[in-house]
């Protein structure tokens, strides 16, 4: 009898795209950084990023809240609509 030799795949030790970064929680923006991004997006002319920015930063809403929401949930004339009411008071903010 000859030996077989059954060739098994090692697998890949794949190596974590966190690995060795800061995962915890980031420090807040400073308001000295929220004008320069908010420059930045002006001067680019990015009209929707500055928005969602604005939208972001003056609501306080976390950010799977700022990509869930859809043009219907904003009214026209800066009144808001039912989505927005519910995700801030659901999220413990003053």
């Amino acid at each position: 009898m000859q030996d077989e030799v059954i060739a098994t795949p090692t697998p890949h030790k794949r190596v974590p795209w966190n690995k060795g970064k800061l995962t915890e929680a980031k420090p807040p923006l400073r308001p000295k950084h929220v004008w320069s991004i908010r420059t930045k997006l002006q001067i680019e002319g990015r009209v929707r990023d500055l928005a969602m920015f604005n939208l972001a930063i003056d609501s306080k809403l976390r950010g799977c809240d700022v990509v869930a929401i859809r043009v219907e949930d904003v009214a026209a004339g800066g009144y808001t609509g039912s989505f927005l009411h519910s995700s801030i008071s659901g999220i413990g903010h003053s």
